[in-house]
């Protein structure tokens, strides 16, 4: 029994209850109208039928697409782009960091007036969803409007299952209604299907995050040396980057960092929160400490913490480390990109909390990749390979080699998309 209608009622009712909170998130409060479908007059002034529309939640989703966006330019130049985001760190990677888009733009709320005008306005032929952005509304409305649907980078938590199965029992699947679903592995496929895909139109075809760290060693050598002459670097200086870390991560990094410093007194660290309205709690935590830190945007003074609080230089950050670790991994929060630092050849510590990125971590695990079980553990192996310089070339090479043999995702997911563009622009 469909019950999409309850859907539409809870999802308005929840609408309701989290409008305050909508309007002060600093993640998510600009845009609110846009987000609504009170779009601009004549928005996004591209002709219906040409236009291919990419949506990722944030940042990460967005790089995550950039091959493929790099890929519709060279093979049909003529097409249109539209690029569309959740989060504000999101629009601001769009606009800033992304190459190839001709509108980008926030996502509407998954109500159905919100929507209705988004599919009308955009018109795309193809619409191409990033990762888990199951968007029931979305979904079936782009689909009723002609549009084809193509998911890549395809995952399902396991540990979600449960929670999917209640709501598509209830309202139907709409994975059902995708045109193409390019999936990460076997187990993620097999998930989709049990979820309601079609058989048929689900393939294996890994991860475009693999080319996408690829893209990231283009002009990365002067964007690199820009990076370390801004942030107070000398030549030699042993780096330690932590990336995307949360709340919980940040104290935990900071506390392992001052511990080293007693073996490495010029050791210097990058840290670069998941979330930029974290930065101040970084700050406070760096202060407690009595760690000198400094802000990328203000310029960094010469000192021991440098925290990156700039949209797209996390790439360019991994090139000047010794060793990396990635955050979203000590807390549960599912981990986030091995594969960037991996490719600049550098070794990459990572929690056991990587629900989100398994296909990276058995990638890498035993090829420059560590688990760390906990902050005692980080400790425990960052003195060991900061005693060994040499070690920490071997393992990054490692890593190197590891995130080449992946690379080819997006080759199969264009030879999709392009299926569904037939002879247009």
């Amino acid at each position: 029994m469909n019950l999409y209608v309850l859907y539409l009622l809870f999802s308005h009712i929840a609408f309701l209850l989290a409008l305050p909170f909508l309007l002060v998130s600093p993640k998510i409060r600009n845009g609110f109208l846009f987000r609504c479908g009170k779009l601009p007059r004549g928005w996004p002034g591209l002709q219906p039928g040409d236009v291919l529309w990419f949506h990722g939640a944030s940042a990460g989703d967005l790089l995550a697409l950039q091959p493929l966006i790099n890929r519709v330019r060279r093979q049909r130049p003529g097409c249109k782009i539209v690029v569309t985001t959740v989060t504000d760190s999101g629009m601001k990677a769009a606009k800033e960091v992304i190459d190839g888009a001709d509108v980008v733009g926030y996502a509407p709320f998954d109500l159905p007036w919100a929507v209705k005008r988004f599919v009308r306005a955009i018109g795309a032929r193809v619409l191409v969803l990033e990762c888990t952005e199951m968007w029931p509304t979305l979904i079936r409305m782009a689909s009723k409007g002609g549009m084809r649907l193509v998911l890549v980078n395809g995952r399902f938590s396991p540990r979600r299952m449960a929670g999917y199965r209640f709501l598509y029992a209830l309202i139907g699947s709409p994975l059902a209604r995708f045109d193409a679903l390019c999936m990460r592995d076997q187990s993620e496929a097999e998930r989709a299907i049990e979820l309601g895909a079609d058989p048929e139109r689900v393939r294996v075809v890994g991860n475009t995050k693999f080319d996408a760290a690829m893209l990231s060693r283009e002009g990365r050598e002067q964007k690199a040396a820009s990076l370390s002459d801004s942030l107070g670097i000398e030549q030699g200086r042993m780096v330690l980057v932590a990336g995307s870390t949360h709340s919980g991560e940040h104290e935990a990094v900071l506390m392992v960092y001052k511990k080293l410093l007693e073996k490495y007194p010029g050791l210097k660290l990058i840290i670069a929160p998941r979330y930029l309205e974290q930065v101040s709690d970084v700050q406070r935590a760096c202060n407690r400490m009595g760690l000198r830190c400094g802000l990328r945007s203000r310029g960094v003074e010469p000192g021991q913490v440098a925290i990156l609080d700039t949209i797209g230089e996390l790439r360019d950050a991994y090139g000047l480390a010794s060793v990396v670790f990635v955050g979203g991994s000590l807390v549960r929060r599912g981990g986030h990109n091995l594969l960037e630092p991996a490719w600049c050849a550098k070794p990459v510590l990572f929690g056991p909390h990587t629900e989100n990125c398994q296909e990276a971590v058995r990638l890498l695990q035993g090829r420059g990749g560590i688990l760390v079980n906990d902050e005692r553990h980080l400790l425990m192996v960052l003195e060991r390979l900061l005693a060994e310089p040499a070690q920490l070339g071997h393992l990054g090479n490692l890593a190197r080699t590891a995130v080449e043999s992946g690379l080819g995702a997006v080759d199969a997911c264009w030879e999709v998309i392009e299926r569904f563009l037939g002879e247009a622009c």
